[in-house]
Parts: structure tokens; C-alpha cells; sequence
């Protein structure tokens, strides 16, 4: 029976673009997870899975990048295909040609596409106007490839996923929003503590909160970190001022001062809890040096796991 459903959703995942997690069914996002952990397997095992053989993915980045360009690309060559580099710059996109038809022109010569950009919107016409999967490599809004990578890392620490419990403090940014929609999905509980003005998307967090009601996840929005990271199994945090925000970078500093995850804030998690960053992270700033060097961190964990998590989307939406 295991083995006939593997099937249906292996055969429901192709060709489909990866976008967003909430575009996807619970027993989806856990099927790319379980993949993502059997591929990694067979990599550490020398076995060969060239299931991509002979197939190419274009690259586009309008994002600098140092974890989505290697993995891709070298996902790409594990799978026995080729990762092809493509600079937002160096594309006639970069000169103001429309993305539809960038879409339909890569769509002749590619098996796949990944992009890195900051609008969602590009994202998602990109997607509309090519006949071969897209994958979201990041957006402003969105960052799902990061969010399987960081589920799959929690369920290989944990054991399990169902009923554990995530404190994100800090910017409730587009990696706010793919946790909470993986969250949601896969029944974790998850507590967001965010400076005022800085929470996470409101259609996005109402988007979560009915299909936690579905799961059975908790989601809270909050303003104190105490409360987010009482009794936490995960502690998770990023930077204060993304990519395209450092002109913020002195008036963030002054609204997330009380938003550090430190040692002294740490007490109020588990004591078992797990650290996690998707990188690159300021020390000193968001997360203090003791916290993301100590003991409880799994960042290189989680880095590593782009790598595994993303053949798994490739594998499976372009096989």
C-alpha cells in the first residue's frame, strides 16, 4: 500500500512548479522530505542516482548567492545533469525583455528552471509563461527550497515533526512565511515574535492559520520573544536587514535590539532545543556567538541539507 501511494504522489509531483509550500498537500511535502533523506543517503553511500541524466537547469539569479547557487548546481550534477548559470545581468530580461518571453524561450532549450530574484511576481509569470517547471530559489515573499531543507534537518534531529514547536525571532520576513506555511502543513506549532511593523505578511499568516486548523498546528503571533520561545524545541532566526534593505540596516538595529537570540533568551526554550539560522548570519547581532557556535546549533546541518533537498524537488518535478 506504502508503495502504491509513493507512486500517486511521486506521479502528482511532475512537472509541477515549486513555488510556494502551501501550493503543495501534507503527504507532498513529506514525500519530497523522505526523498530528499534517501538521496542524501545514497550520495554519502557512493551510490550513483543519475535520475536527471542527460537534463538542464537554467539558473537565473538577480540575487547574489552563496548556499542556492552550489547546491543547485551541484545537486544538478549528482542527478547526472547539468546546472546552467544565468546572471539576471547578462540575460536580455536584465535590457527589458518581457519575462513571458523569456519563459517561452528557455522553455525550448531547458528541462527546468530556478530563479532568485526579489519581486514574487516574477516568480510566479515566469512560471505562467514557461512549459517546464520553475522553482523559487527565493523571493522577497518566499523561501521554500530553504524551508523543506529545514524541516527535513528537524525530522533527522527529532525524529518526528508532528507537535514540535518553533520560536522564529525576529524580521517577519519571507523566511517567516515558508515556515509558517510548512508548519502549518506538516503539524508543527509555531510562535512568531516580531517588532512592531515588522510581522509577518497578514494575508499569509490567515493563509497558515486555516491550514493549521486542518493539522492541528498552533500559530502565534506575538510581540514578546519570551513568550514565542517558551518551551521551544526549535529556536530559529535570521538577519535583520535582508538583501535589498540595507538602507534599514541602522533603523532595524535600534527596532530589533530586544529581538537577539542569546544565551539569556535561550533559557525559556527546552533545554534540548535545537538553533537554527539559514545563513548568512550576523554574529552579534540577531544571534549572539555563543548561541549559533554552541552546542545547540545546526546551521552547517541545515546548509547542508539545501543541497539534499533541493535534488529532491528537482528529482521529483523534473524526471
Amino acid at each position: 500500500m506504502q508503495g502504491t501511494l509513493n507512486e500517486e504522489l511521486a506521479l502528482s509531483l511532475k512537472g509541477r512548479d515549486f513555488l510556494m509550500l502551501v501550493d503543495f498537500k501534507p503527504e507532498e511535502i513529506r514525500y519530497l522530505i523522505d526523498l530528499a533523506i534517501e538521496l542524501k543517503q545514497k550520495q554519502k553511500a557512493g551510490v550513483t542516482h543519475h535520475v536527471l541524466k542527460g537534463k538542464t537547469l537554467g539558473m537565473i539569479f538577480e540575487k547574489s548567492s552563496t548556499r542556492t547557487r552550489v547546491s543547485f548546481e551541484v545537486g544538478m550534477y549528482q542527478l547526472g545533469g547539468q546546472g546552467l548559470f544565468l546572471s539576471g545581468n547578462d540575460l536580455q530580461i536584465g535590457r527589458g525583455e518581457t519575462i513571458w518571453d523569456t519563459a517561452q524561450t528557455l522553455s525550448r532549450y531547458l528541462d527546468g528552471i530556478m530563479i532568485r530574484t526579489f519581486a514574487h511576481r516574477k516568480v510566479v509569470e515566469l512560471a505562467r509563461g514557461a512549459t517546464i517547471p520553475v522553482i523559487n530559489g527565493l523571493t522577497d515573499l518566499s523561501h521554500p527550497c530553504q524551508a523543506l531543507a529545514d524541516y527535513q534537518t528537524i525530522l533527522e534531529q527529532k525524529g518526528r515533526l508532528e507537535g514540535l514547536k518553533i520560536a522564529y525571532i525576529g524580521d517577519g520576513n519571507n523566511m517567516t512565511h515558508s515556515l509558517l506555511m510548512g508548519a502549518a502543513k506538516l503539524g508543527l506549532h509555531m510562535s512568531v515574535a516580531t517588532p512592531e511593523g515588522y510581522e509577518p505578511d497578514a494575508g499569509i499568516v490567515q493563509q497558515t492559520k486555516d491550514h493549521a486548523a486542518e493539522t492541528g498546528s498552533r500559530i502565534h503571533i506575538c510581540r514578546d520573544p519570551k513568550e514565542a520561545i517558551a518551551d521551544a524545541d526549535i529556536v530559529y532566526t535570521d538577519v535583520w536587514a535582508s538583501m535589498g534593505q540595507e538602507a534599514e540596516q541602522k533603523e532595524r538595529e535600534v527596532a530589533f535590539a530586544a529581538y537577539q537570540v542569546n544565551e539569556e533568551l535561550s533559557k525559556y526554550a527546552k533545554k534540548e532545543f535545537l538553533f537554527m539560522h539559514c545563513l548568512p548570519a550576523h554574529r552579534g547581532e540577531e544571534v549572539s556567538e555563543g548561541v549559533i557556535d554552541g552546542d545547540h546549533s545546526i546551521i552547517f546541518d541545515q546548509a547542508e541539507n539545501r543541497l539534499h533537498a533541493q535534488k529532491a524537488i528537482m528529482a521529483a518535478i523534473m524526471s
